[in-house]
């Protein structure tokens, strides 16, 4: 007896599931992404279905002996950063980014690091033809790396290459969106496909040993296309930002088993490929003006590393009946809080005047502790008096205008004296490593202290 066909329709955004179609998805209400798939299954009492009894599973207590997770150092030090201390053996990792950003430039210097140094790496390219892969490893240099090159979508064909010979340290699927299974009737890069190439490949990894390395299309709202399940079944996701008018590039954890969230390394795109950047501030700090107003300096954290970027604020009079509002890289929601708080609170009116706030360098932060620097920025800006250059801010407004104590501010104050700066303003709160620090503090209670000329280190 034949299988019957089970029809079904899934969401290509969420990975919602309908009986009938229609044109709003009712799970995440995005219009037109219902997709008819067609699963095969077997009729009652066919014998298609085997009857499997499971087994009893042998419980355990939570004491006992933890051995050190094994890794393997990749060559690249900031991606060693990222990942924790190194690649662990028969982990998954998933890295998204944007179109051009540079993902496949990393992982073929991942892949030939790695195979210098004696792994053995494979790498699956289902985007490229064999022919572009090499003209971008001459580019590089990376032309006499021993990487294994495959170009081919077939999962069926992947898995049987990755089986035929000696279990591979590194693969490297670019992209998992590519691949395609004789076993599902649905086009390549939908909810099913994706599902069902991730979890084999994870599967395969996991029983052989393999670090599996899969790059992830990104949505027009920068987040990984495709179902959610994907990054819940991979062990750690990365995401490959920057900014196209700028050198630099950020890899980012927002997820991993074996490390910290939210660490970062920072490349910048070269004519040789991505170059490390060992420290960060200086590159974000390099070409600052001190000498115009509207330009404070952050002492932030990303991961566990200190991060100084500078912070530029433009207050125009604005011939407009709205003034307008403008942010790049910070959270336009937080700007509007924060000039209300300076209106309401420290009686500083930004009323008749655009606000234009950046980031240098077209870092995004997502930190509360910016919050204190944007509002000296604001404020010199407006009135036209420069911070001084040797001075640096960090500190989270409420919205009753205090200034409220954040966490690490040793290793931020090491970090900006290490960099030669001599004062910071910060939050009145909050205790101090003894010792941790030279630099002159100014401890700042409420927003209407950033009016004061006491506060400034001159």
């Amino acid at each position: 007896m034949a299988k019957a066909l089970k029809t079904t329709f899934v969401c290509q955004s969420c990975g919602a599931e309908s009986l009938r179609w229609a044109g709003k998805c009712p799970a995440c209400g995005d219009w037109n992404t219902l997709l008819e798939e067609s699963q095969a299954i077997a009729p009652p009492g066919s014998g298609f279905a085997p009857s499997v009894k499971g087994r009893v599973v042998a419980l355990e207590t939570l004491k006992g002996e933890n051995n050190e997770t094994p890794r393997f150092q990749t060559g690249l030090v900031e991606l060693d950063r990222v990942t924790g201390g190194g690649i662990v053996p028969g982990s998954a990792l998933l890295i998204g980014g944007e179109p051009g950003i540079g993902k496949s430039t990393l992982l073929l210097q991942l892949a030939a690091s790695l195979a210098n140094r004696g792994k053995r790496t494979i790498y699956f390219s289902g985007e490229e033809a064999a022919a572009q892969v090499r003209l971008r490893a001459e580019r590089l240099g990376l032309s006499d790396a021993p990487v294994a090159l495959g170009c081919e979508t077939n999962l069926a064909s992947i898995l049987t290459t990755l089986s035929d010979d000696k279990p591979a340290d590194l693969i490297v699927i670019d992209s998992i969106q590519t691949l395609w299974s004789e076993a599902i009737e649905s086009a390549p890069g939908t909810v099913s496909q994706v599902r069902a190439a991730a979890q084999a490949l994870i599967r395969h990894a996991k029983r052989v040993g393999s670090a599996l390395l899969l790059v992830g299309h990104v949505t027009k709202e920068g987040q990984i296309a495709g179902p959610k399940v994907i990054e819940h079944m991979v062990d750690t996701v990365l995401y490959f930002e920057g900014d196209r008018g700028h050198t630099y590039r950020i890899l980012r954890a927002v997820k991993n088993r074996f490390g910290a969230t939210d660490e970062i390394g920072v490349f910048e795109m070269a004519s040789g490929g991505l170059r490390e950047v060992t420290n960060p501030s200086e590159l974000f700090l390099g070409d600052r003006d001190a000498s115009s107003p509207g330009a404070a300096v952050f002492a932030g954290i990303e991961g566990t590393r200190p991060l100084l970027v500078e912070i530029q604020a433009l207050v125009a009079p604005s011939g407009l009946g709205t003034p307008r509002r403008a942010v790049v890289g910070w959270d336009s929601n937080r700007l509007s809080m924060l000039l209300a708080v300076l209106e309401t609170r420290a009686g500083v009116s930004f009323s008749g005047h655009d606000v234009y706030l950046n980031v240098a360098g077209g870092l995004k932060l997502t930190e509360p502790a910016v919050d204190l620097a944007a509002a000296a920025a604001l404020v010199s800006s407006l009135s036209g008096v420069a911070i001084p250059r040797h001075q640096v801010h960090f500190g989270e407004v409420s919205l009753s205008g205090a200034v409220r104590a954040i966490p690490l501010m040793s290793a931020r104050l090491k970090e900006a004296q290490k960099l030669g700066f001599r004062c910071a303003l910060m939050p009145a709160q909050g205790d101090l490593e003894q010792g941790s620090s030279k630099l002159k503090l100014q401890r700042v209670c409420h927003l209407r202290e950033l009016a004061d000329e006491s506060m400034s280190c001159d």
